[in-house]
């Protein structure tokens, strides 16, 4: 059974791993990371750790039983009480459930573990798999998001109570 757990520093293999792995689909629905990501891969990753440690953001992965990242489930700009949710499932766990299991569980996690109210999450409108997580796990549309928000694509600003 697949488990959400904190990122830390042990999961960096895996996470470049799936990130490779996955680079051509997820360029099919958001913009691509680039080459610079992936060359600069570890500094990154030490930035995320450090930006986590500091309480500004809170980063997880799901892990397979096997050790392998079957997606990533991020919490951003962590401020009172409120984050911006980001996430990304592996191509051959897509259209099972699993990402809307995770966003769930993370859900829960966000109230208990960092205190949150509120999470927000936008997402393109032609993005129709990502609009149906988001409302199979409570988020209702509140609004346009921009190309700004959205590298380049315009979409749908997403939020849900968390204390409701």
């Amino acid at each position: 059974m697949p488990e959400l757990k904190l990122l830390h520093v042990g999961h960096a293999p895996a996470v470049l791993a799936f990130e490779l792995a996955n680079r051509s689909y997820f360029a099919a629905s958001i913009p691509d990371r680039g080459d610079d990501f992936f060359d600069q891969f570890t500094n990154r990753y030490d930035a995320s750790l450090a930006e986590q440690e500091a309480g500004i953001c809170a980063f997880y992965v799901l892990v397979a039983e096997d050790g392998s990242v079957l997606g990533r489930f991020n919490l951003y700009d962590l401020e009172d009480g409120t984050a911006r949710l980001g996430y990304r499932v592996a191509e051959r766990v897509a259209g099972r459930g699993v990402a809307t299991t995770a966003v769930r569980e993370l859900c829960r996690t966000a109230t208990a573990r960092h205190g949150l109210r509120t999470l927000r999450a936008a997402t393109s409108h032609d993005n129709a798999a990502s609009q149906k997580v988001l409302t199979k796990t409570g988020f209702v549309p509140v609004g346009p998001a921009t190309p700004a928000d959205l590298g380049g694509k315009s979409g749908t600003w997403y939020e849900r109570d968390l204390q409701s």
